[in-house]
């Protein structure tokens, strides 16, 4: 998911990992949409995940070159297989006010902007039913 610190000019990503079965985000990472983005992301994940989990992706570039072939795998929109974090980034546009897309409660730091994505990640998890 795209958005912006400071100035339209300043744009960040926002990678997200979730895991199917407990709907809990098990990675996060805030940076541009690059190999290095990728590279973040799977930094971000916890060692089980890394060595167990199927990452279901789209077809960006970057992530072929970041993920194992053993534990990535390229899908469309209409295998249903991204509908979790899809939905999932409608919810977190839709409650941190910062991420809407013509927004006034944009972040001037990109600090502030992390930290208000993992605030809300934190609360989203502890809300799930265990």
């Amino acid at each position: 998911m795209g958005s912006f610190v400071g100035s339209k000019d300043n744009k960040q990503w926002i990678w997200l990992a979730l895991d199917v079965g407990t709907r809990e985000i098990v990675g996060v990472y805030v940076g541009d949409r690059s190999r290095e983005g990728a590279q973040g992301l799977w930094d971000a994940l916890p060692g089980v995940y890394r060595q167990c989990a199927v990452a279901y992706t789209d077809f960006w570039s970057a992530y072929d070159e970041v993920f194992p072939s053993k534990r990535h795998q390229r899908v469309g929109k209409d295998s249903g297989k991204t509908s979790y974090i899809e939905r999932f980034n409608c919810t977190l546009r839709q409650r941190v006010s910062r991420l809407v897309r013509k927004t006034l409660s944009f972040s001037k730091k990109l600090g502030n902007h992390i930290g208000a994505i993992w605030y809300f990640v934190h609360h989203y998890n502890a809300s799930l039913p265990v």
